[in-house]
């Protein structure tokens, strides 16, 4: 495996040809152009086969993204390292999903002969987790802020672009049954029409530069189950579709900080659910709202039948537009859950994903949702999630 060089700076590029013509021509006219359009409904055969590399994967996280300000080499090396990466391949692990933050991307390439150190380390991790049968998705995973860029006009989409198509053709000649290339994780768009125009554009800049390689799409949303249920396919083939599955959020974000308010006092939440098994977080809500957010939640019976049966829905998606799916998030809030009922949820997935044949990824390798902890810089499996996942218990 190997990587080829960029040359020329950041905004040479944003003055190249393509992004003059998209500028001539009107770039949100062009998306629009290129939205979902009625495609023959052929199987995607390719896509298919890619996803086969796909079936379980982890999320190595807060490590190329999600920490501004401390992309520093020396964290980049030691955050999560080669051995971390050799430990999940002998835990049966099949890929990485990497996020990447696209603002330090940016800098690195804006090198006069080769890409910065920030891309020098990514690929230094490609190739390693490459060389030892890991897949890697490279997961464009920007802050809120980069996304706002995209709302409306043309500029950031132009810029966005240009970032794409410069990476993609960075990791072009490598083997693109091992390297995916995930245009964005959770958008936060409001228009979802736009955003499937703004992917479509995307995509197929991506393809004049890496024409083998498999893209994964996304909703415009969070990424959500019922986000994925309302998009149509790109207008072009060898295209995976991801969606993110954290239901049910009261049991699976409870005592997190940074999302819905509601989550924030719930302590010990029950899994599988019921009116019963929930009555005493009643009292946990200080608010009305909250109060019926919980109790929703026990009225809903969540069990292995219920996960099942949302899942379901996934795999009638990738029937209706014979297009794949994958699941690139799903786990629990590790510090105030209880461990064995985080690990009977997460089994409950990976048996509903196994029988909907949809590959995923959990979330996430080392942090709160971790399926390790690191103790005196060295990795300990939780043994508990690693049988849930059905993989090598044994692996150390």
């Amino acid at each position: 495996m190997s990587t080829r060089p960029i040359s020329g700076r950041v905004d040479a590029m944003l003055n190249c040809s393509f992004l003059k013509h998209a500028a001539a021509a009107g770039a949100v006219a062009m998306m629009l152009a290129l939205a979902p359009q009625a495609l023959a409904q052929q199987p995607d055969q390719l896509a298919f086969t890619r996803a086969q590399h796909l079936q379980h994967g982890i999320n190595t996280s807060i490590w190329f993204a999600q920490s501004p300000g401390n992309y520093s080499v020396e964290r980049l090396r030691t955050f999560t390292t080669q051995d971390d990466l050799a430990l999940i391949q002998r835990l049966g692990f099949d890929h990485i999903r990497v996020s990447v933050d696209p603002v330090p991307l940016i800098e690195a390439f804006r090198a006069e002969s080769v890409p910065g150190p920030f891309v020098e380390q990514l690929d230094s991790v490609v190739k390693f987790a490459n060389a030892h049968g890991l897949a890697v998705i490279i997961d464009i995973h920007p802050e809120s802020q980069y996304k706002a860029t995209l709302f409306q006009g043309e500029d950031g989409v132009q810029h966005f672009a240009a970032l794409w198509r410069m990476l993609a053709a960075h990791y072009a000649h490598t083997d693109p049954n091992l390297v995916f290339f995930e245009l964005m994780n959770e958008p936060e768009q409001s228009d979802p029409y736009r955003w499937q125009g703004i992917e479509n554009f995307v995509a197929h800049q991506i393809r004049q530069v890496a024409p083998e390689h498999t893209i994964i799409a996304s909703a415009a949303h969070w990424d959500g189950l019922d986000d994925l249920l309302q998009i149509q396919p790109l207008s072009l083939q060898n295209v995976i579709y991801t969606f993110h599955d954290y239901e049910p959020f009261p049991f699976t974000h409870q005592g997190a900080t940074w999302t819905d308010p509601r989550v924030q006092p719930l302590r010990d939440v029950p899994y599988p659910s019921s009116p019963e098994a929930v009555a005493r977080n009643l009292a946990q809500e200080p608010t009305l709202d909250g109060k019926f957010f919980i109790e929703q939640y026990g009225q809903d019976r969540w069990d292995a039948s219920r996960v099942d049966a949302t899942i379901k829905f996934a795999s009638l998606w990738s029937e209706q537009y014979h297009a794949p799916v994958y699941c690139g998030e799903f786990g629990v809030h590790i510090p105030v859950a209880d461990p064995a009922m985080r690990a009977e949820w997460i089994h409950d997935m990976r048996v509903a994903f196994e029988h909907y044949h949809i590959g995923w990824a959990m979330w996430d390798y080392q942090t709160n949702f971790g399926v390790v902890a690191k103790k005196d810089g060295k990795a300990v499996p939780n043994e508990l999630v690693v049988k849930a996942l059905g993989l090598n218990e044994s692996a150390k």
